[in-house]
């Protein structure tokens, strides 16, 4: 997740425009950082208004600007290292894998022997690890915008961007929307849009077009797994997202959700879909990971998806439940 540079101090002042003294008559921390208390990051964003997450932090490591965001790592007192794009944590070490694990695994065990895989988005090389793991997997294109975020991970997250060794792995530095378009027709088994909050450049990412996009990528029967936001916070969205899909994917359409403690709200949520061919049961996988993770032993153990908790993720609060089981297609 990631999104926009409105994240500021409890005034509501931007980040990069707060130049005095806050109101505890402290010099403001550098720029990234949105904090009332100093030591702490607050994470602040109109994508979540009236509550804000915190963060003791123990030291900055990273701090750059590239051509689409502030970037910042920083060592944090309870999470491991941090990673923040403009103004908004994308992963810690402590709880990446919840996130990493199920946008890869919810989507690629429930159809069988997938072969080529495009991952849009996920830069710190995460999902690229995640789908490393299953040894049907000939093909694995990832399209990024911002090499910074990629250079970065490879930096401070080698458990992380340990994905972009793995020899299957084509990297491609770019725009996803426009790579997706250029894409032949029926070329994937499986898409994971590991991307951010729709704000800023990602906005393109949640709307009508590109999801049309992405069924045309896909093989009949093909699958797509896109990250859609929380069932707290963001109801509005999910149902727009659950509306464009119902339209243009024939096959199955789904919810899932996970819980990342550093993520606003605690929760995330995925959309999943197929397109019209083999029906496909996410709620019931049908290809689990190799048992004995051989042909991976070095990205170590998975530390957060099994069969039960794919299952469970489709299961949703009756209030989640009811407004998207109740729109039409």
């Amino acid at each position: 997740m990631s999104t926009a540079e409105e994240s500021g101090v409890a005034s509501g002042f931007p980040v990069k425009k707060q130049k005095e003294m806050n109101e505890n008559g402290v010099e403001p921390p550098p720029e990234c950082i949105s904090s009332v208390i100093p030591g702490w990051f607050s994470e602040i964003s109109p994508m979540w208004p009236g509550e804000a997450h915190s963060l003791k932090v123990e030291k900055i490591l990273f701090q750059g600007k590239s051509d689409y965001q502030n970037v910042m790592v920083f060592q944090s007192a309870t999470y491991g290292k941090v990673l923040v794009l403009d103004g908004v944590i994308q992963l810690t070490e402590r709880d990446e894998c919840s996130y990493q694990e199920m946008i890869a695994h919810l989507p690629l065990c429930s159809i069988p022997n997938p072969k080529k895989v495009l991952v849009i988005g996920g830069g710190d090389g995460g999902v690229l690890r995640e789908v490393s793991r299953h040894s049907s997997v000939e093909q694995i294109d990832i399209c990024e915008i911002d090499k910074m975020v990629i250079d970065v991970s490879k930096q401070f997250f080698p458990h992380v961007a340990i994905g972009y060794e793995d020899p299957r792995v084509k990297l491609h530095v770019g725009d996803g929307v426009a790579f997706l378009k250029a894409v032949p027709e029926g070329t994937y088994d499986a898409v994971i849009v590991d991307s951010s909050d729709p704000i800023g450049p990602a906005q393109e990412l949640f709307e009508k077009p590109f999801f049309e996009s992405v069924a045309k990528a896909l093989r009949p029967g093909g699958v797509v797994c896109t990250q859609a936001e929380s069932i707290w916070l963001h109801m509005h969205i999910i149902e727009d997202i659950v509306a464009n899909c119902r339209q243009i994917f024939k096959g199955s359409v789904n919810y899932a959700w996970t819980t990342v403690p550093t993520y606003p709200s605690g929760v995330i949520g995925f959309m999943l879909c197929s397109t019209e061919g083999l029906p496909v049961d996410f709620k019931h996988p049908v290809n689990p990971i190799d048992a004995n993770d051989s042909h991976c032993k070095s990205k170590g153990p998975l530390k957060f998806y099994n069969s039960e908790i794919h299952a469970a993720s489709f299961c949703l609060p009756s209030f989640a439940k009811k407004v998207i089981d109740s729109i039409a297609e």
